[in-house]
């Protein structure tokens, strides 16, 4: 990110509702003993995340990717009082995280994180989810797409980030970067499927938004 890009996101994190003191504690925590603590998603996403569940109100929400939890824990801020929140993370040593800032949520019980290959981990998983949020491994995001298409409810919404993946996506010959081949196959399968509409946002890394079609008026 250029000079130009770096201080507009810290504009825009400054007139942004500022995290909670639970979030910069596992943020700074993230920094000091997580290797790639920039995969955290921070307060300006953490911001959008928390906005949304609280306009969506849901009952039931999916995570594809927990990392260290921050997401989980504003995704969980929306979530209905008899809610649940899975969240789905194969790093089992992030757990130790999960263990210890999940319980200081007033919500956190209702928060389920779930261990092991996502792939395999969602063909155990029932019903549908009001609010699903895909943040994980980019090689496995149009399986997790295709999935989360069949199992998001009607009037439900999925949040997919990292679609721009560092401007990769409009830079010559990314077909030759794997990951960047992946998204560009998804962004493309989302824009041409017709039982939806979306859109995409130039937040931090690229935030895809997708919604089923209100049949009343398409």
């Amino acid at each position: 990110m250029d000079f130009i890009g770096q201080a507009l996101t810290q504009y825009c994190e400054q007139h942004s509702s500022s995290e909670s003191e639970l979030l910069q504690q596992l943020a700074k925590e993230t920094w000091q003993k997580v290797i790639n603590p920039r995969m955290l998603s921070g307060s300006l996403q953490g911001a959008y995340l928390k906005f949304i569940s609280n306009l969506v109100q849901p009952r039931r929400i999916l995570e594809i990717g927990t990392y260290t939890g921050y997401s989980a824990l504003c995704l969980v801020e929306g979530l209905k009082e008899n809610g649940e929140l899975i969240t789905l993370e194969e790093d089992d040593e992030l757990s130790y995280f999960h263990q210890k800032y999940f319980p200081q949520h007033s919500k956190g019980k209702l928060i389920e994180s779930k261990y092991g290959d996502a792939k395999k981990t969602l063909n155990e998983l029932d019903g549908s989810f009001d609010l699903i949020f895909i943040d994980a491994d980019k090689q496995g995001y149009l399986q997790y797409w295709d999935w989360c298409s069949k199992h998001v409810s009607s009037t439900g919404i999925i949040l997919i980030d990292n679609v721009l993946w560092n401007g990769k996506v409009i830079q010559p010959f990314a077909d030759k970067d794997l990951d960047t081949q992946v998204l560009l196959e998804l962004n493309k399968a989302i824009q041409e499927n017709q039982q939806f509409e979306n859109v995409l946002l130039p937040l931090r890394d690229g935030m895809m938004m997708v919604k089923r079609k209100d049949n009343e008026n398409h």
